[in-house]
């Protein structure tokens, strides 16, 4: 365990700033979206309170986790039924993870007609990716996006080396992998082989590890010891600047502000990293071996 961290400690890597919710990354045809994609929410309200704030990326899912995305669902309608035109100023990704051609188009087209105003989905994201079914899959939405018009493909990797080559070869214009203090592999098995010109990743389940300081204390962790809050570990993924983005999850839009302050802070030094890669060992959740 490490001590808290004094504020004027280096970060680990290259990256001393990390992005901001006004920031903008281009991918696809056109696209311009910030580097915050904003997916599961518990009340509607934080979304039209994230525009607001500057993000302007939605991930909402087309199928097996229905239920999880309605808030989400509400507030990006109500966002569209606020102002005419900030339809063409927001991008929405919905995932598919069907691998069967006859079931991967239909999905698109229920969200389409279950979220009035929202026209069309921006980013089509194969679910789920591993590397034997990566070229046909991302073929068959290729063909998906070419009919529906939409300017962007992207996959959500399960397997680390299906995110180095479908990265590196630009096989998808955005790519979701799993990067966190339970889940620290990367830095070895992924970072290190991304090109300099590859496709933009986002990280997802960046908040595998993190406790409550409550179970912290239960634990018997010193208290003089750092108790990191939840956003730090939003600031472990963004630490390696091979993270362009975050796909991320809150429950109230007060948790905006939060996010905000903490990436103020700038990357994490090597020691705060192992000090939640051991906290998350301690508390019983890591597993290295996980993709």
């Amino acid at each position: 365990m490490r001590a808290k961290p004094s504020q004027a400690s280096k970060p680990s890597t290259k990256r001393r700033k990390l992005p901001r919710f006004k920031d903008r990354l281009s991918i696809g045809d056109g696209l311009a979206v910030s580097p915050f994609c904003l997916g599961i929410v518990t009340d509607w309200r934080v979304i039209p309170a994230a525009f607001e704030m500057g993000i302007n990326f939605f991930f909402i899912t087309t199928d097996m986790h229905w239920p999880l995305y309605e808030a989400t669902r509400k507030g990006v309608q109500a966002l569209i039924a606020s102002r005419r035109g900030i339809r063409d100023e927001i991008a929405v990704a919905g995932v598919c993870y069907p691998t069967q051609p006859e079931f991967c188009i239909a999905p698109f087209h229920e969200l389409v007609q279950a979220l009035p105003g929202l026209e069309r989905v921006d980013v089509l994201v194969a679910g789920g990716v591993y590397g034997p079914e990566l070229l046909g899959r991302i073929k068959m939405l290729r063909q998906v996006a070419a009919a529906r018009q939409a300017p962007a493909v992207a996959a959500s990797f399960h397997d680390r080396n299906a995110a180095i080559t479908g990265a590196n070869a630009s096989l998808v214009d955005l790519g979701y992998i799993r990067y966190n203090p339970a889940h620290p592999r990367a830095k070895e098995d992924l970072f290190p082989h991304l090109h300099a010109r590859r496709a933009p990743l986002y990280n997802f389940k960046s908040m595998r590890g993190y406790v409550g300081h409550d179970k912290l204390k239960a634990l018997g962790v010193d208290p003089s010891l750092w108790y990191p809050e939840a956003p730090d570990y939003y600031r472990y993924a963004l630490s390696r600047p091979q993270m362009d983005g975050l796909l991320f999850a809150l429950d109230h839009a007060s948790q905006l502000g939060a996010l905000e302050a903490a990436l103020k802070k700038g990357g994490l030094t090597p020691a705060e990293e192992e000090h939640l890669e051991e906290l998350a060992i301690l508390t019983g959740q890591s597993d290295h071996r996980m993709q």
